[in-house]
């Protein structure tokens, strides 16, 4: 590499003080910037306070990895690995005849990416220079960008005798992203879209956002796209294989996200792209946890709305998930009241909170970082309850560890199965039993589910939609009369 990004050369010994600098920089290198210290100084320093000076500078400067590095620092030293190099741009300068030159180069280290800025005459040798894969040391002051921390680059070489393993493939996978990535084109299967919301930006001016939920062989991302990206979640459907291009890595509440601005693009392409969802067993689950399930729809309660304490309408739609371990209730919330499941459909859930339900029992609350896939939906019969009943045929495959009832597609035999274990199969007439469900259907009669079976009651009692309430009373043609309702 050639002059004007790089830095200077070697001068006399100066290990002692060296050695007691943990810091990651070579010898040669500290070398030089004594050198440079004691011409600075115009002879006030010997060599000896040079490299004092220059050991507590590279002491308060020199970052562990790129995911050190933030924008109120005064000044950055690290080593990263190019992945991308821009084009130069030239802008007007106010007051100014000559026009400003800058071009963007992307660089990564095993800790994260972070874009760098050379600025006029460095933006030209950057240009002819550099190149993805090379490995820089850099030094440059971190400010806040349009895509989050960028360094202006104040000094650069490369370190041929560095090695930094990190992905500089055109194309990404979900797990090759790491914070502060740009330029970045990944292709992957739509799990779930959102609406498109709006906002007033301090300017006055209105913005527009909404979210794909993307997945690929190597996991899943929240796809956060904006302004005149936003209008893309309504045009693209579920399962549908789309690529970004241009996008940009950000981190919100803990996660990793991928923003698609004015300069990005997201299309549908004609590619094969399996999200496989990992699960966590519903028996393994414990209060606290956010983790992925998997399973099939036993029923489905119907939306239910309700007032927030700002006044504001909210709503929720309580699903009972079935896998081969147990069963488990799922409360979804706002926009994910709204999506088309059902009894029998299989379901991937990923990013839900379990929380304390009904009796101290466990359940799932889907909210806004959520993902609900819908991976086979379930044939629906002419005649079956979509809105609560549950389906004990589509629960076949779970039969031998879910506790759920065998169907006509257990065995040779053929003959007509109801889709209602009250109805085929129960307690007789005139027996008194006590029954504990959720409340899937309020009104007359009430109908309860206990994740196996669903009971009718007769009570004459108001109950909420969700509620797990006990009838006790004798049976009468598969309906309990309730003589208690707690």
């Amino acid at each position: 590499m050639r002059g004007c990004i790089l830095f200077g050369h070697s001068m006399s010994d100066i290990e002692g003080i060296y050695e007691d600098l943990e810091a990651d920089v070579s010898l040669e290198k500290f070398r030089e910037a004594v050198e440079a210290k004691v011409e600075q100084m115009g002879g006030l320093a010997d060599e000896e306070t040079a490299a004092m000076l220059v050991a507590h500078e590279v002491g308060e400067s020199e970052v562990g990895g790129i995911a050190d590095i933030e924008p109120g620092m005064e000044e950055v030293k690290f080593v990263a690995k190019v992945t991308n190099v821009g084009e130069v741009k030239t802008f007007e300068r106010e007051g100014e005849d000559d026009d400003g030159r800058v071009v963007n180069v992307d660089v990564a280290d095993e800790t994260g990416a972070v874009r760098i800025t050379f600025w006029d005459e460095r933006a030209v040798a950057a240009v002819e220079e550099l190149e993805a894969g090379q490995v820089l040391r850099i030094k440059g002051r971190p400010k806040d960008g349009y895509s989050g921390v960028e360094v202006n680059v104040d000094e650069a070489q490369p370190d041929d005798d560095t090695e930094i393993e990190v992905n500089v493939s055109d194309t990404h996978t979900v797990e090759a992203l790491t914070i502060g990535l740009s330029d970045v084109t990944l292709v992957g299967e739509v799990l779930e879209t959102g609406s498109i919301r709006t906002f007033d930006r301090d300017d006055g001016s209105e913005g527009k956002v909404s979210n794909l939920t993307l997945g690929d062989e190597t996991g899943r991302v929240r796809v956060t796209l904006w302004d005149e990206q936003a209008d893309l979640a309504t045009e693209i459907d579920d399962s549908e294989v789309v690529e970004v291009v241009d996008g940009y890595v950000k981190e919100r509440d803990g996660n990793l996200e991928l923003h698609v601005g004015n300069q990005g693009t997201v299309e549908v392409v004609d590619e094969d792209v399996q999200y496989v969802p990992d699960s966590t067993p519903i028996e393994d689950v414990e209060i606290d946890q956010t983790v992925d399930l998997k399973g099939v729809v036993r029923s489905a309660d119907p939306v239910r709305t309700f007032d927030r304490d700002d006044g504001s309408e909210g709503q929720v739609r309580n699903i009972r998930v079935q896998d081969a371990t147990g069963d488990l209730r799922v409360a979804l919330w706002g926009e994910k009241a709204d999506i088309d499941i059902g009894p029998g459909d299989e379901v991937a859930l990923a990013d839900v909170e379990i929380q304390d339900g009904w009796q101290d029992d466990l359940e799932a609350s889907a909210g806004w970082r959520s993902t609900i896939t819908v991976l086979n939906a379930a044939e629906t019969d002419a005649g079956s309850d979509s809105e609560g009943g549950s389906d004990s045929s589509s629960l076949s495959s779970f039969a031998d560890g879910g506790g759920s009832k065998s169907s006509a597609s257990d065995s040779d035999d053929t003959s007509e199965t109801s889709a209602d274990p009250a109805e085929s199969s129960g307690p007789a007439d005139g027996e008194e039993i006590e029954f504990t469900g959720v409340v899937v259907q309020a009104g007359e009669p009430i109908i309860l589910d206990d994740g196996e079976t669903t009971m009718r009651v007769d009570s004459g009692t108001d109950v909420g939609l969700g509620e797990e309430v006990t009838a006790r009373g004798p049976v009468d043609d598969g309906v309990i009369d309730a003589e208690e309702l707690f």
